[in-house]
This record gives structure tokens, C-alpha cells and sequence, in this order.
């Protein structure tokens, strides 16, 4: 395959740094560019020279603020500016990081932002590849903090198929390098489990005393989750080979 140049929006990020570096390890021209480096997907600063000769864009920024209003405006804003400075330069794939079950979140405010990126993405002319990932597994302390109430953890018994960041970059960067697919692909973990379960698991792994309650009323980001809201609904998603286990021995979580 021949070098090109592809611009990563949010490659300093935790999946774009490990992005950047899969796909310049495979001997491509990658752009990092977020705020820090001067592109700036919000006010439009620095599109323009940063896309200047590049053939594929790759977003996965995320928004800086959870807040219903901010998160939809930053997802709206920065997708119009995004697409609009691609087709100026001529760009030839759009690929981008979604996740697993966006279409079947509208409660949630976040989710709502997805949607409306996805939908600028579907719209544009631009040839793109959405990709739908499954939660991280980087993400099950902040999932654990965010249903805390003392000593008790509320979570949705609702399954998940956790994915490790190092299987969401080298899939993003497979799709990167490949034809757009003007549709979604989804990719997982390779265990199918109950989201209050990993994390208790999680919890016993770090020495936590917490313990989870599965409560079917417990929210997700706002929303309300029914058993599959949030594991693939296609039949044959890419499927990272990390388990529970091997991430947690690997990340050192249960030494930080």
C-alpha cells in the first residue's frame, strides 16, 4: 500500500495516540491534531492547513464537556466544521469512533450528540466508516464511580463485551487503511457479561470494598438500558481477543 497522509482529530488522545502510532508504524504520513497542537475542530483553527493533502481523516475526539447542551453543540459543530474543511481538501474517507448502541440511547444527552454526528457523517458526501465499539475497559472506574452511593455500587445488569483500547486502536486502524464501507462495523470484546458483574469483578481486582446492586432502574449515561442496549446487534462484529483478566494484569490497574 502506498504512504499516505492521514489526520487523526484527537490523536493525543487515549485511543488516537495508540492510533497514531499503529498507523505510522505501518509507514503513513499521521497528522496528531487536537487543541495542544493547534486544530481546533470547534472554532475551525488549523483545519485547513492540517487536512492540506490528506487522503483519509480519522476522528476520535470526544467532547470536553458531559454537559447535555455542550456535548451536543461540540459534536454538531465540530462534525459540520470537520466535513466541510475534508471536502475543501479533497479528502477520500471519513472514518470515526462511535459506540455500540447509539441509535438505541437517544436518553441520554450524550448519546444524543452521537446521534447527531453520525447523522452530519451519513449525510456528508464524503465516503466514511462509522465504527460502533463496545465500552472500554479503561472506563469500569468511572462506571463504578458514577452509580456509587457509599459503600453501594447501583449498575444496570444490562450486558456489555468490554474492549481493551489496544484492540479499538488496531481496529481503527485496520479500517483506516481499508476501503470505506459507507455504513457501521462493529467491533467488541470477546466476553458477553453483565455490566454490574464486570464491575464488582473489577472492584474485587482492585481490593475495593464496594459492592454492586444490579438495579434495572440504574442509568447509563441517562439512560435506561434493556439487556442488549449495548452489545452488538450484527451478526458477526470484529472481535478483540483481551479478556477481563489479561487487561487488568497488563494495565497494572491494581497497583496505581
Amino acid at each position: 500500500m502506498n504512504a499516505m497522509k492521514i489526520v487523526v482529530i484527537g490523536g493525543s488522545g487515549l485511543i488516537g495516540s495508540k492510533l497514531v502510532a499503529i498507523l505510522r508504524e505501518r509507514g503513513h504520513e499521521v497528522l496528531a491534531a487536537s487543541p495542544a497542537s493547534g486544530v481546533d475542530t470547534l472554532t475551525g483553527k488549523g483545519l485547513a492547513e492540517a487536512l492540506g493533502g490528506a487522503q483519509v481523516v480519522v476522528d476520535v475526539a470526544n467532547s470536553p464537556s458531559f454537559e447535555d447542551r455542550a456535548v451536543l453543540e461540540f459534536f454538531e459543530t465540530a462534525g459540520r466544521n470537520l466535513l466541510a474543511a475534508e471536502a475543501a481538501a479533497g479528502v477520500k474517507h471519513h472514518v470515526a469512533l462511535s459506540v455500540v448502541g447509539t441509535d438505541r440511547l437517544a436518553e441520554s444527552g450524550y448519546f444524543r450528540g452521537k446521534i447527531a454526528q453520525e447523522r452530519l457523517i451519513r449525510a456528508s458526501a464524503i465516503p466514511y466508516t462509522i465504527v460502533h465499539s463496545t465500552q472500554f475497559f479503561e472506563f469500569l472506574g468511572g462506571i463504578a464511580q458514577s452509580g456509587t452511593d457509599g459503600q453501594t455500587v447501583h449498575l444496570s445488569p444490562a450486558f456489555v463485551q468490554p474492549i481493551t483500547s489496544d484492540d479499538v486502536a488496531a481496529a481503527m486502524a485496520d479500517r483506516t487503511l481499508g476501503a470505506p464501507v459507507n455504513g457501521v462495523v462493529e467491533i467488541a470484546g470477546p466476553e458477553r457479561v453483565r455490566l454490574s458483574d464486570l464491575v464488582q469483578r473489577y472492584l474485587d481486582a482492585m481490593m475495593d470494598s464496594r459492592s454492586v446492586v444490579a438495579d434495572p432502574e440504574a442509568r447509563y449515561f441517562g439512560a435506561r438500558l434493556q439487556d442488549d442496549t449495548l452489545v452488538p446487534s450484527g451478526k458477526s462484529p470484529w472481535l478483540g481477543a483481551t479478556g477481563f483478566e489479561a487487561w487488568f494484569e497488563k494495565s497494572g490497574a491494581g497497583r496505581k
